[in-house]
């Protein structure tokens, strides 16, 4: 009995194997030989669920269902033991309808809402009301945010590094102005929902129902209005009407999570168990992370295969119901629409009128049309074309406020007639039915809508209120006001307050992540191109400008500067915060040093300095790190935006050969010398803090005339030698090797002599 228990369990650990190795059938196979081996109830219930969980991932869901269910016999399955099955399940709908998970393919997130999808918020997937823009430039509706758990992620680009303290966000306060001036029918419709979402949690149920009436009927295509109908209808005890509305949002929108997950709880209320569970599982397809729905769907499948007497058959699933076909879930979502647009969506409330309430109520789904044929759908569109002015039904034009439709009505109602005339010659031939010509037009929705928008845009509503000029690189901060990024830090340089409204943006200044607002730069770049255009121009003009390394370079008006000697500063004031930033962006990281001069303003010499690095504080000052370069000789004086710049030329040592050559090698050496001795003769403490500030001494190089500016270690020396800016600044004039040694050992002696004293 021993040897035939050790044989079993190295056969189950062999069917383990085969089940990872996904040879599903051996792993069948082997569990079915080995419950006769096995005697206790629980160890029969484990194989019988192993063994049914192969049979199904390999395909065998009816043989499977057989088997799940003679394990229930022996004790009723717990919802976590069909965990596999509900895996099998999911993976057979996403091969069965084509599609992938949000997992895989997280643009399934982003769901397009009618005509307005610029403007949908991605966290309730509706109408974008009171914009917040987080850190990240991604915006999402006020009440949204305040709903997210902390810390909250951006559903668009999923980071959470950038979203600290979400809730003291204010509402955007360009995008909202724009919002109200461009889609007030739009706004209507949220306060109505948010209206109906108070009464809800009030428990007025009628007058939340009475709210959402009013709303659909001015957006009959919103899918958040029928998802959240449906939750009131469910609770009104109206389960035919709450189905009906979950399974229209659901068409709106075909891969929207809540709408499943609505329809599925509406299906179970009606008892449509095996229909609910197929919408669970549709809900797991699209997103595996999804707790709910696996959790109701494992708990649905326990009922399911739980033994009733005299019924056991009957509540045994039909894998064939479970894995229907779910056409309407293809394409686009006209083709589903087309069957409850016409008479559907607009028939409900045909003779409504919004000042009468007793209209608004929906007709009871057991008095709604539930197929419509092609001759009516077909008189249906005509009719609501003549009504609507040519516009279908399926892009109802309640995105945009009426008055702004009203200058294209007359050429839609010419289109109409056209259409009618065609139709009339036809004669004896077959008319197309009017539904295909919906469906397209509900495929050029958004873009008809958007050239509407574009009619209303005003470029003047786009301006950056700093510059006076359209937003370029547009930035939102946390008090809801946007510049364009290059005015906003320059703003900052001056003062951490918000320009418009005076508010601390001490937290946002040090934290100097300012990424631009997309929605704001995307609707520039959509509807207006040409100014857009024209806007960029004017930057890179400005940029071309600043580059220039010859003309309007910038100085920085502080101490003497050498070539190749490092150069560390402190930056502190506004105008040179700019200057540092500017060489940073534009890519030259460069700019000139000069001495200060009481009637030029600085010095007619100068070097340029070449930035290394730069460390910002959280009040905006920096530490630069750079490096000497070139020397430079100033031609004209000027100034730009506060900081001094000038027109130069670039100096260079005249070379000198045959026995002028040989005497300053023999002058570099001479100099050299004495340089070392001088150094040495420094006090420790003293040698420590020119090598913690300037680094050691170069070496001599065995060409003194290699580069433009000489050898390195005469800037060195002329560094840290303690003399005056005034004193150093001929040295940098100096064209002459020669001169410039000569120079040097004058100061060393006359330092030599004064030791001495």
């Amino acid at each position: 009995m021993g040897a035939k228990s050790v044989e079993g369990f190295v056969m189950l650990e062999l069917a383990a194997e085969a089940f990872q190795a996904k040879n599903f059938q051996l792993a069948a196979d082997i569990y079915e030989c080995q419950l006769q081996n096995f005697t206790d109830h629980a160890t029969q219930q484990e194989l019988l669920l192993k063994r049914a969980d192969a049979l199904a991932f390999d395909g065998k869901l009816s043989e499977a269902f057989e088997i799940y269910q003679r394990a229930s016999k022996i004790d009723r399955l717990r919802p976590a033991q069909l965990e596999n099955l509900t895996e099998c399940l999911t993976n057979s709908i996403l091969r069965k309808e084509g599609i992938v998970s949000h997992k895989t393919q997280p643009e399934l997130d982003t769901i397009t809402c009618g005509g307005y999808d610029a403007f949908t918020c991605r966290i309730c997937c509706g109408f974008l009301c009171e914009p917040v823009t987080l850190p990240c430039g991604h915006c999402f509706c006020r009440k949204c945010l305040e709903k997210e758990n902390v810390p909250v992620c951006c559903k668009e680009c999923k980071d959470c590094s950038k979203l600290t303290d979400v809730q003291s966000y204010r509402v955007n306060v360009v995008l909202s102005n724009l919002l109200s001036k461009w889609y007030p029918s739009q706004l209507l419709v949220v306060e109505l929902r948010h209206e109906g979402n108070r009464l809800y949690a009030e428990k007025k149920l009628e007058a939340a129902l009475m709210k959402y009436n009013e709303a659909i009927q001015i957006a009959p295509r919103d899918h958040l209005l029928f998802r959240n109908r449906s939750q009131i209808n469910s609770a009104l005890k109206k389960f035919d009407d709450a189905l009906s509305d979950a399974d229209t949002a659901c068409k709106l929108q075909p891969h929207w999570i809540k709408g499943h997950l609505r329809k599925a709880q509406a299906l179970l209320s009606l008892k449509k168990t095996e229909e609910a569970l197929t919408e669970y599982l549709f809900c797991i397809a699209l997103e595996p992370e999804g707790k709910l729905a696996k959790s109701e769907a494992q708990k649905l499948l326990s009922d399911l295969f739980a033994p009733v007497p005299d019924d056991v058959q009957e509540r045994i699933p039909d894998c064939s119901t479970l894995l229907s076909s779910r056409a309407r879930l293809k394409g686009n979502a006209a083709t589903s629409l087309s069957s409850f647009g016409s008479a559907g969506s607009v028939n409900l409330y045909k003779n409504g009128n919004a000042s009468s309430p007793e209209n608004l109520k929906p007709v009871p789904a057991s008095n709604r049309p539930k197929e419509v044929d092609s001759a009516k759908l077909k008189q249906a569109c005509c009719e609501e074309g003549k009504e609507e002015g040519g516009i279908s039904s399926f892009y109802h034009p309640t995105v945009l406020d009426r008055c702004y439709i009203l200058k294209r009505k007359r050429s839609a109602e010419e289109d109409v007639e056209e259409e009618e005339e065609e139709d009339g010659k036809a004669g004896g031939r077959e008319r197309p039915c009017k539904r295909s010509k919906s469906e397209g037009r509900l495929r050029e929705g958004v873009s008809s809508w958007s050239s509407l928008l574009a009619d209303c845009i005003d470029a003047a509503d786009l301006e950056c209120s700093l510059c006076m000029r359209l937003f370029y690189e547009p930035v939102s901060t946390p008090c809801g006001h946007t510049f364009c990024l290059k005015c906003l830090e320059r703003c900052l340089d001056h003062n951490s307050k918000c320009p418009l409204c005076k508010e601390d943006l001490s937290e946002y200044l040090a934290q100097r992540r300012y990424c631009k607002t997309f929605l704001m730069e995307d609707l520039i770049a959509k509807y207006l191109p040409d100014e857009l255009v024209d806007r960029q121009k004017v930057h890179e003009e400005e940029i071309a400008e600043l580059s220039n390394l010859n003309k309007n370079v910038p100085i920085f008006v502080c101490t003497m500067a050498f070539p190749t000697v490092p150069c560390p500063l402190h930056i502190f004031e506004p105008c040179y915060r700019l200057m540092i930033r500017r060489c940073m962006e534009i890519g030259t990281k460069q700019f000139g040093m000069c001495l200060s001069d009481p009637v030029k303003g600085f010095a007619d010499y100068g070097c340029i300095l070449e930035i290394r690095s730069v460390e910002f504080f959280t009040d905006g000052r920096s530490v630069v790190n750079t490096v000497g370069k070139r020397r430079f000789r100033v031609i004209q004086h000027s100034q730009r935006d506060g900081y001094n710049t000038a027109d130069i030329e670039y100096l260079e040592d005249k070379k000198v050969e045959g026995e002028q050559e040989e005497e300053l090698r023999k002058l570099q050496d001479s100099v050299y010398g004495q340089a070392l001795v001088w150094v040495s003769s420094l006090k420790p403490e003293q040698r420590e803090r020119i090598l913690g500030h300037f680094g050691p001494m170069p070496e001599k190089e065995p060409e003194p005339q290699v580069g433009p500016n000489g050898p390195s270690w005469c800037w060195w020396l002329l560094a840290v030698l303690p003399l005056e800016g005034r004193a150093q600044l001929p040295f940098l004039a100096m064209t002459s090797l020669k001169d410039r040694l000569i120079g040097i050992r004058r100061v060393l002696l006359f330092m030599s002599r004064n030791r001495s004293r």
